[in-house]
Protein backbone atom coordinates (compact mmCIF):
# COMPACT_ATOMS: atom_id res chain seq x y z
CA UNK A 1 0.00 0.00 0.00
CA UNK A 2 1.26 3.44 -0.92
CA UNK A 3 2.03 5.85 1.85
CA UNK A 4 -0.18 8.90 2.16
CA UNK A 5 2.33 10.82 4.24
CA UNK A 6 3.52 12.93 1.27
CA UNK A 7 1.40 14.28 -1.62
CA UNK A 8 1.62 12.48 -4.94
CA UNK A 9 3.97 13.89 -7.53
CA UNK A 10 3.15 14.97 -11.08
CA UNK A 11 5.65 13.37 -13.46
CA UNK A 12 6.41 15.28 -16.66
CA UNK A 13 7.83 13.39 -19.60
CA UNK A 14 10.98 15.11 -20.93
CA UNK A 15 11.15 16.01 -24.62
CA UNK A 16 14.20 16.44 -26.77
CA UNK A 17 14.83 20.14 -27.46
CA UNK A 18 17.66 22.06 -29.04
CA UNK A 19 19.59 24.27 -26.71
CA UNK A 20 19.08 28.02 -27.03
CA UNK A 21 20.89 30.52 -24.83
CA UNK A 22 17.65 32.34 -24.02
CA UNK A 23 15.77 29.18 -23.02
CA UNK A 24 16.27 26.92 -20.06
CA UNK A 25 16.59 23.23 -20.89
CA UNK A 26 13.76 21.10 -19.58
CA UNK A 27 14.50 18.30 -17.23
CA UNK A 28 12.61 15.44 -15.77
CA UNK A 29 11.33 16.59 -12.42
CA UNK A 30 8.63 15.87 -9.95
CA UNK A 31 6.47 18.95 -9.20
CA UNK A 32 4.08 19.07 -6.28
CA UNK A 33 0.46 19.77 -7.21
CA UNK A 34 0.56 23.05 -5.26
CA UNK A 35 3.25 24.43 -7.58
CA UNK A 36 1.40 23.33 -10.71
CA UNK A 37 -1.81 24.87 -9.41
CA UNK A 38 0.00 28.14 -8.69
CA UNK A 39 1.39 28.32 -12.23
CA UNK A 40 -1.98 27.57 -13.79
CA UNK A 41 -3.68 30.19 -11.63
CA UNK A 42 -1.17 32.92 -12.54
CA UNK A 43 -1.47 32.15 -16.26
CA UNK A 44 -5.24 32.05 -16.13
CA UNK A 45 -5.28 35.69 -15.02
CA UNK A 46 -3.93 36.73 -18.40
CA UNK A 47 -6.33 34.67 -20.45
CA UNK A 48 -9.46 34.68 -18.33
CA UNK A 49 -11.21 37.21 -20.55
CA UNK A 50 -10.63 35.28 -23.77
CA UNK A 51 -11.44 31.96 -22.19
CA UNK A 52 -14.75 33.11 -20.78
CA UNK A 53 -15.73 34.99 -23.93
CA UNK A 54 -16.13 38.34 -22.13
CA UNK A 55 -13.57 41.13 -22.00
CA UNK A 56 -12.52 42.44 -18.61
CA UNK A 57 -13.52 46.02 -17.67
CA UNK A 58 -9.88 47.10 -17.86
CA UNK A 59 -9.46 45.79 -21.40
CA UNK A 60 -12.72 47.45 -22.47
CA UNK A 61 -11.58 50.76 -21.03
CA UNK A 62 -8.24 50.50 -22.82
CA UNK A 63 -9.99 49.69 -26.08
CA UNK A 64 -12.32 52.66 -25.71
CA UNK A 65 -9.42 54.97 -24.99
CA UNK A 66 -7.59 53.63 -28.02
CA UNK A 67 -10.56 54.21 -30.31
CA UNK A 68 -11.00 57.73 -28.91
CA UNK A 69 -7.39 58.55 -29.73
CA UNK A 70 -7.91 57.28 -33.26
CA UNK A 71 -10.99 59.47 -33.84
CA UNK A 72 -9.36 62.58 -32.38
CA UNK A 73 -7.91 63.32 -35.82
CA UNK A 74 -11.37 63.53 -37.42
CA UNK A 75 -12.09 67.07 -38.63
CA UNK A 76 -15.16 68.65 -37.03
CA UNK A 77 -16.72 71.65 -38.77
CA UNK A 78 -19.37 74.01 -37.41
CA UNK A 79 -20.61 77.48 -38.13
CA UNK A 80 -19.58 80.41 -35.96
CA UNK A 81 -21.83 82.84 -34.13
CA UNK A 82 -19.06 85.42 -33.65
CA UNK A 83 -18.34 86.05 -37.32
CA UNK A 84 -21.56 87.77 -38.37
CA UNK A 85 -19.91 90.81 -39.91
CA UNK A 86 -19.92 90.74 -43.69
CA UNK A 87 -22.81 88.28 -43.91
CA UNK A 88 -26.03 89.36 -45.63
CA UNK A 89 -29.49 88.15 -44.67
CA UNK A 90 -32.96 88.35 -46.16
CA UNK A 91 -36.02 88.03 -43.91
CA UNK A 92 -39.28 86.97 -45.52
CA UNK A 93 -42.17 87.88 -43.20
CA UNK A 94 -45.84 86.92 -43.53
CA UNK A 95 -48.27 89.78 -42.94
CA UNK A 96 -51.05 87.46 -41.78
CA UNK A 97 -51.16 87.40 -37.96
CA UNK A 98 -48.99 90.50 -38.06
CA UNK A 99 -49.32 91.11 -34.33
CA UNK A 100 -47.19 87.98 -33.91
CA UNK A 101 -44.90 88.15 -36.92
CA UNK A 102 -43.82 91.73 -36.12
CA UNK A 103 -42.58 90.57 -32.73
CA UNK A 104 -40.71 87.67 -34.34
CA UNK A 105 -39.12 90.07 -36.83
CA UNK A 106 -38.01 92.40 -34.04
CA UNK A 107 -36.42 89.50 -32.19
CA UNK A 108 -34.52 88.41 -35.30
CA UNK A 109 -33.19 91.91 -36.08
CA UNK A 110 -32.14 92.53 -32.47
CA UNK A 111 -30.24 89.25 -32.45
CA UNK A 112 -28.47 90.11 -35.69
CA UNK A 113 -27.33 93.43 -34.21
CA UNK A 114 -25.96 91.67 -31.12
CA UNK A 115 -23.83 89.47 -33.36
CA UNK A 116 -22.31 92.30 -35.41
CA UNK A 117 -24.55 92.07 -38.47
CA UNK A 118 -24.95 95.55 -39.93
CA UNK A 119 -28.41 96.97 -40.59
CA UNK A 120 -27.53 97.57 -44.24
CA UNK A 121 -26.86 93.82 -44.58
CA UNK A 122 -30.45 92.96 -43.58
CA UNK A 123 -33.33 93.13 -46.05
CA UNK A 124 -36.95 92.51 -45.02
CA UNK A 125 -39.51 91.32 -47.58
CA UNK A 126 -43.21 91.16 -46.66
CA UNK A 127 -45.58 88.61 -48.18
CA UNK A 128 -49.34 88.13 -47.66
CA UNK A 129 -49.16 84.90 -45.65
CA UNK A 130 -47.04 81.89 -44.69
CA UNK A 131 -48.13 79.99 -47.79
CA UNK A 132 -46.30 82.52 -50.01
CA UNK A 133 -43.02 82.44 -48.07
CA UNK A 134 -41.44 79.48 -49.89
CA UNK A 135 -41.48 80.82 -53.45
CA UNK A 136 -40.11 84.20 -52.38
CA UNK A 137 -37.40 82.60 -50.25
CA UNK A 138 -36.27 80.51 -53.21
CA UNK A 139 -36.10 83.60 -55.45
CA UNK A 140 -34.00 85.44 -52.89
CA UNK A 141 -31.72 82.47 -52.38
CA UNK A 142 -31.05 82.17 -56.10
CA UNK A 143 -30.30 85.90 -56.40
CA UNK A 144 -26.83 85.36 -54.93
CA UNK A 145 -27.18 88.44 -52.74
CA UNK A 146 -27.71 86.70 -49.40
CA UNK A 147 -25.91 84.16 -47.25
CA UNK A 148 -29.15 82.95 -45.63
CA UNK A 149 -32.87 83.61 -45.80
CA UNK A 150 -35.09 83.72 -42.71
CA UNK A 151 -38.71 82.67 -43.16
CA UNK A 152 -41.03 84.12 -40.51
CA UNK A 153 -44.76 83.54 -40.17
CA UNK A 154 -47.49 82.42 -37.80
CA UNK A 155 -50.18 79.84 -38.52
CA UNK A 156 -52.85 79.47 -35.83
CA UNK A 157 -55.36 76.64 -35.80
CA UNK A 158 -58.96 77.54 -36.60
CA UNK A 159 -62.21 75.66 -36.99
CA UNK A 160 -61.32 74.06 -40.32
CA UNK A 161 -58.48 71.99 -41.79
CA UNK A 162 -57.07 75.07 -43.51
CA UNK A 163 -54.46 75.24 -40.74
CA UNK A 164 -52.98 71.86 -41.67
CA UNK A 165 -52.75 72.71 -45.36
CA UNK A 166 -51.01 76.04 -44.77
CA UNK A 167 -48.63 74.71 -42.07
CA UNK A 168 -47.54 71.74 -44.18
CA UNK A 169 -47.17 73.82 -47.32
CA UNK A 170 -45.12 76.46 -45.51
CA UNK A 171 -42.73 73.85 -44.12
CA UNK A 172 -42.25 72.03 -47.42
CA UNK A 173 -41.94 75.33 -49.28
CA UNK A 174 -39.11 76.57 -47.07
CA UNK A 175 -37.34 73.21 -47.32
CA UNK A 176 -37.62 73.19 -51.12
CA UNK A 177 -36.37 76.79 -51.29
CA UNK A 178 -33.18 75.90 -49.47
CA UNK A 179 -32.55 72.75 -51.51
CA UNK A 180 -33.25 74.37 -54.87
CA UNK A 181 -31.33 77.59 -54.22
CA UNK A 182 -28.36 76.09 -52.36
CA UNK A 183 -28.71 78.83 -49.73
CA UNK A 184 -29.84 78.10 -46.15
CA UNK A 185 -33.51 78.96 -45.77
CA UNK A 186 -34.41 78.89 -42.09
CA UNK A 187 -37.89 77.84 -40.98
CA UNK A 188 -39.28 80.35 -38.48
CA UNK A 189 -43.00 79.84 -38.97
CA UNK A 190 -44.94 79.31 -35.75
CA UNK A 191 -47.66 76.66 -35.87
CA UNK A 192 -49.80 77.15 -32.76
CA UNK A 193 -53.11 76.01 -31.36
CA UNK A 194 -54.20 79.51 -30.32
CA UNK A 195 -53.08 83.13 -30.10
CA UNK A 196 -51.79 82.74 -26.54
CA UNK A 197 -49.33 80.07 -27.65
CA UNK A 198 -48.17 82.30 -30.50
CA UNK A 199 -47.62 85.32 -28.26
CA UNK A 200 -45.75 83.22 -25.70
CA UNK A 201 -43.34 82.20 -28.46
CA UNK A 202 -42.84 85.67 -29.85
CA UNK A 203 -41.34 87.30 -26.80
CA UNK A 204 -43.42 85.84 -23.97
CA UNK A 205 -42.80 82.97 -21.56
CA UNK A 206 -41.32 80.69 -24.20
CA UNK A 207 -38.87 83.27 -25.54
CA UNK A 208 -38.73 84.67 -29.03
CA UNK A 209 -38.54 82.16 -31.86
CA UNK A 210 -37.57 84.94 -34.24
CA UNK A 211 -34.35 85.40 -32.26
CA UNK A 212 -33.72 81.65 -32.37
CA UNK A 213 -34.26 81.67 -36.13
CA UNK A 214 -31.66 84.43 -36.48
CA UNK A 215 -29.11 82.41 -34.50
CA UNK A 216 -29.70 79.40 -36.72
CA UNK A 217 -29.31 81.60 -39.80
CA UNK A 218 -26.02 83.01 -38.48
CA UNK A 219 -24.56 79.58 -37.85
CA UNK A 220 -25.67 78.16 -41.19
CA UNK A 221 -24.49 81.21 -43.14
CA UNK A 222 -21.09 81.02 -41.45
CA UNK A 223 -20.87 77.29 -42.13
CA UNK A 224 -21.61 77.71 -45.83
CA UNK A 225 -19.41 80.80 -46.26
CA UNK A 226 -16.34 79.65 -44.37
CA UNK A 227 -16.35 75.86 -44.68
CA UNK A 228 -18.63 74.56 -47.44
CA UNK A 229 -17.69 76.72 -50.41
Amino acid sequence: MKSLASPPCLHLTPTTRHHHPSRQSSSSACYPPQAVSSVIKSNSLSFSSSASGFASPLSVEKELRSSFVQTAAVRHVTGSLIRGDGLRFAIVVARFNEVVTKLLLEGAIETFKKYSVREEDIEVIWVPGSFEIGVVAQKLGKSGKFHAVLCIGAVIRGDTTHYDAVANSAASGVLSAGINSGVPCIFGVLTCEDMDQALNRSGGKAGNKGAETALTALEMASLFEHHLK
